[in-house]
């Protein structure tokens, strides 16, 4: 077998500079649901049950995905048609989604449309999304793969950013931040329309300048050739993961399942300590809610830092673990700090725990997975560490809100315990020699 060739920085940007675009869709879903329901009219003791939907496609979609992908062969690769597909039916979504309380529904078939908008739009952005970091399992060899994640977590923090600020600068620059009751805020919806276009873009980039290995030259430089990558069934495959596959599936679960509260609650969290209400049909409410998207960005923008102080450790599990401690921290610091400007310092150290989070688990993974075939397929089923914990946590986030007392701040507390068991469960993952 070839050893895979080192890539030039540019080569290994344009693998996955389309994760930009992407990123920017799951930043408006990630920040914006939760305010969207909310407008609508959902009752917050139900509202983790919205994002149950997410994660669900995500683990329907993200396997299939991988495996149809691996026993694809066309001129245009295996993984890029997935990418160009999920793409397009993500910015037909997008425009569909925010325009949820706009068409005159009543509020019930209001909340049903944005929930079916909502399940298309997170189906096709896991289309979108998992196969860049096929790519680099497939194209890039052992020692640029930290370097190729890197970069793909900087490009998806630089989304992040302009996702989660779209809606402060639209209300900046003076499109309407508040609605009739019911109807989701204009600087909302064209932040949506905006997502959708810069993702097209950035997608079409990354199909332009991308020129996947044919079968030939694929078995050259791995050990699976065409035939075997459709020989195997889910079953056997996670029957014969390395360890590594399960031990940082443990760790993700608990930081998966606080990510989820996190998104689910924020909004109200910061509004109720910062601005003293959780009315979404109050003009502070909404401007807590586009607050928190700066603070969103404000947590990408510190990952994007921390990203880099992580290729400076030489232990990946001290790293990794450090990380978690200090996103800790910052969901407990959240319900203390009544200032908006405050807020600042809490979600910083979250985003610390969000730069290893992005990075780490997949080169623990895609390092141990050396030699076994079947990349996509099992990339795929390591998707299933970030949804099966967002589906329980979705499930079970109203019994819990209502245990530590039905303030939404106070499930920021809940994140942090999750994030410490996290940093803990980081001690039982091995390298590879293992």
């Amino acid at each position: 077998m070839k050893q895979k060739p080192d890539l030039s920085f540019w080569k290994l940007w344009n693998l996955s500079f389309g994760f930009f675009g992407v990123q920017i869709a799951y930043a408006l879903q990630s920040a914006n649901i939760s305010r969207i329901f909310r407008t609508l009219g959902a009752d917050p003791h139900s509202l983790s049950s919205f994002w149950i939907l997410p994660p669900l496609m995500g683990i329907l979609v993200q396997p299939i995905v991988g495996t149809l992908s691996d026993r694809t062969w066309t001129r245009f690769g295996r993984r890029i048609p997935y990418l160009f597909v999920g793409a397009a039916l993500a910015v037909a979504v997008m425009c569909l989604l925010p325009n949820a309380g706009s068409l005159g529904m009543a509020v019930g078939t209001a909340l049903i449309f944005g929930l079916v908008t909502l399940m298309l739009l997170d189906t096709s952005i896991n289309m979108a999304m998992q196969p860049f970091k096929m790519l680099v399992g497939d194209m890039v060899n052992e020692r640029q793969k930290s370097k190729a994640y890197s970069i793909q977590s900087f490009l998806c923090n630089a989304g992040s950013v302009a996702g989660f600020l779209f809606p402060f600068i639209f209300t900046a620059i003076g499109i309407s931040n508040v609605a009739p009751e019911g109807v989701v805020p204009d600087s909302v919806i064209w932040s949506f329309y905006c997502g959708a276009a810069i993702l097209i873009l950035c997608v079409i980039y990354t199909v332009a300048k991308v020129r996947e290995w044919p079968p030939k030259e694929y078995a050259e430089y791995n050990t699976v050739t065409e035939e075997k990558e459709k020989s195997a069934n889910w079953i056997t495959l996670l029957k014969n993961a390395p360890s590594a596959f399960w031990r940082v599936g443990l760790v993700q679960f608990f930081c998966w399942a606080g990510m989820l509260y996190m998104w689910t609650y924020v909004v109200d969290a910061v509004s109720e300590t910062v601005w003293g209400t959780i009315d979404p049909t109050t003009t502070e409410y909404q401007e807590a809610a586009n607050w928190t998207g700066v603070l969103y960005a404000i947590q990408a923008m510190g990952s994007v830092v921390w990203a880099a102080v992580l290729t400076r450790f030489s232990n990946a599990q001290l790293a990794y673990s450090l990380s978690l401690v200090l996103g800790a921290l910052g969901f407990l610091l959240i319900p203390f700090i009544p200032d908006m400007y405050g807020q600042i310092l809490p979600f910083l150290l979250i985003g610390c725990g969000w730069a290893a989070m992005l990075a780490m688990p997949f080169t623990f993974v895609t390092n141990a997975l050396q030699g076994y075939g079947h990349m996509g397929a099992y990339l795929g089923l390591f998707n299933g560490t970030i949804c099966v914990p967002q589906i329980v946590a979705a499930i079970c986030g109203g019994s819990i809100l209502s245990v530590v007392g039905s303030h939404q701040s106070s499930m920021m507390f809940v994140c942090g315990v999750l994030f410490l068991a996290g940093a803990l469960s980081v001690t039982i993952i091995r390298g590879r020699k293992e």
